[in-house]
């Protein structure tokens, strides 16, 4: 004869998760006070709340928005990190990567603007290397930058903003270049000028001071004009496109659909900037 031990089964005095009543709990959920099984804790300031109480606060706490719409970016500017971190990356590829295939490969020329398009972005990855400074002084001047303006736009505004910025500076080296050379241009300057404009146009809505700005486009701007390996080109299109774009996004009206126009109005930047190419390639 065979004696079995009864298994233990949740009863009535026994506290049994609501979401899984086969299961006991003596955890109680800080905020309901009902029990939670482990799969349904979720670690709160002090103790435990449910997975249900975690979900109605997310539906119930607002969301915090930067000035113009975008998700509050708080905490570093993470996409401005990371902008720089790549190019650093990429820098570190042309020196070790053999027989200059990163600059050949990715470097913008007019002759590759209709073959080879991605060219007029992944350019501004790429840095010169026989001059250092020119990698230092525009991550220098990107951080600076970055830091003042991704949190004001929120991130994704900001990316776009200095990729269509990027997009823009190669565009305007080909449009304003008379002829067709085969040697290739690289550097984010033409994006860093694109985050000129951008911050040019947000103190103006903002209503802030844009003289030492205007100082600083003047003197960059000049540089390029003076020495040969500066195309002031890229210079002149990256302002002008993150001009536009930044007031795209500054001066969308406010609203529910907001972001929708917002969204809009940088698809129109990139439009505009995709005409022009065509035009200047089209007309030889």
């Amino acid at each position: 004869m065979s004696y079995g031990i009864p298994s233990a089964e949740p009863s009535a005095t026994i506290p049994v998760c609501p979401r899984h009543p086969d299961r006991p709990s003596y955890v109680r959920c800080q905020r309901c006070g009902r029990p939670a099984c482990p799969e349904c804790q979720r670690a709160a300031a002090v103790g435990f709340q449910c997975v249900d109480c975690v979900n109605e606060q997310k539906r119930t706490t607002p969301s915090y928005r930067s000035p113009y719409g975008g998700a509050l970016a708080t905490g570093r500017p993470l996409v401005t990190f990371t902008i720089i971190g790549l190019c650093v990356l990429v820098y570190i590829l042309q020196w070790i990567v053999p027989g200059d295939a990163v600059f050949q490969n990715f470097a913008f020329a007019n002759y590759a603007a209709a073959s080879e398009p991605w060219r007029m972005l992944t350019a501004a990855f790429l840095h010169s290397q026989g001059f250092l400074l020119h990698i230092v002084l525009n991550m220098y001047t990107l951080w600076i930058f970055g830091q003042a303006l991704e949190p004001l736009l929120g991130r994704i505004r900001f990316l776009a903003v200095y990729l269509l910025s990027a997009i823009g500076g190669s565009v305007g080296y080909l449009l304003l270049t008379p002829t067709f050379p085969v040697v290739g241009v690289v550097g984010a300057s033409g994006a860093i000028f694109g985050l000129f404009g951008a911050m040019l146009v947000v103190q103006r809505h903002r209503g802030g001071e844009t003289k030492q700005l205007w100082i600083l486009i003047a003197i960059n701007g000049a540089i390029g004009f003076f020495v040969p390996s500066i195309a002031w080109q890229a210079h002149l299109g990256g302002l002008i496109t993150g001009a536009l774009a930044a007031a795209a996004i500054a001066y969308a009206p406010r609203g529910k659909n907001q972001a929708l126009l917002q969204a809009g109005g940088l698809i129109l930047v990139a439009g505009l900037l995709a005409v022009v190419a065509w035009f200047r390639i089209t007309a030889g």
